[in-house]
């Protein structure tokens, strides 16, 4: 709901704002606002204070999930129309991804999601369509993954034809990277058993430079981002004969 994604604007923007000054911004009663919070907090967006919405840790996957909540909706709508009915592909941990797993149990038939995320598991919990399998592993509890040598042992039991993954910077000169040694390591084993891979990511990652070398550009076979991208990235990405889906 539009309403709603603006909420989520308002809230990331002050960090912490009274639903009063919520009403007001949006012309809408408090009643109304705090209906929303509800379900906002509900899908572990935001956290409640009395009269307060607040934001969650900046480390906490419900925080990065909240934040350009509309724009990862766009590129998790349009990757959608990637996957047919019937499908299992793998998702990793990302927050457009988790956002890309919900509209996959909102719009298609018997899909099977394969994935490292307690996150995305807990965030489906609501949709009674959802088939979803879990890679086991070592877990981290910000970003409420599985990782290391056990889930290392679990996905070589799959092969899948694509896998889905966010990413945290890019590099021109290799390609797009990681924060995490640890989370990364268990995404490029997550990428061995899949015949593509497909990245969903905002166009402000394509500023920032990630920690670790995650995928070199001739890895990747698709990319779903937002028009914001700049037209020379498109234009690299396009000459190493990567499809580039631009979300409108």
């Amino acid at each position: 709901m539009e309403r709603r994604n603006k909420l989520l604007e308002l809230i990331t923007a002050e960090g912490k704002i009274s639903v009063s000054d919520l009403a007001l911004k949006t012309g809408v009663s408090q009643v109304t606002i705090r209906k929303d919070l509800d379900e906002l907090s509900s899908k572990g967006l935001i956290a409640r204070e009395h009269g307060f919405a607040v934001t969650l840790n900046n480390d906490d996957i419900s925080n990065r999930l909240s934040h350009n909540y509309s724009t990862k909706m766009k590129i998790a709508k349009l990757a959608a129309e990637s996957i047919d009915d019937g499908e299992t592909i793998m998702i990793e941990s990302g927050s457009t991804c988790a956002l890309l797993a919900e509209e996959l149990c909102k719009t298609k038939k018997n899909i099977r999601i394969i994935t490292n995320s307690i996150f995305i598991a807990n965030f489906l919990r609501g949709y009674k369509n959802a088939n979803i399998t879990i890679l086991g592993g070592e877990f981290q509890p910000e970003s409420q993954v599985n990782t290391g040598p056990i889930t290392k042992l679990c996905v070589q039991q799959y092969m899948v034809d694509k896998l889905f993954v966010g990413v945290d910077g890019f590099e021109e000169s290799y390609g797009f990277t990681g924060s995490n040694l640890i989370r990364t390591d268990t995404v490029k084993d997550m990428a061995k058993s899949a015949k593509h891979i497909y990245i969903l990511t905002s166009s402000e990652k394509f500023a920032d430079r990630g920690l670790v070398r995650q995928f070199s550009l001739e890895e990747i076979d698709s990319i779903y981002t937002d028009n914001s991208i700049e037209r020379k990235v498109v234009d690299l990405l396009q000459n190493q004969d990567i499809q580039v889906n631009i979300a409108k």
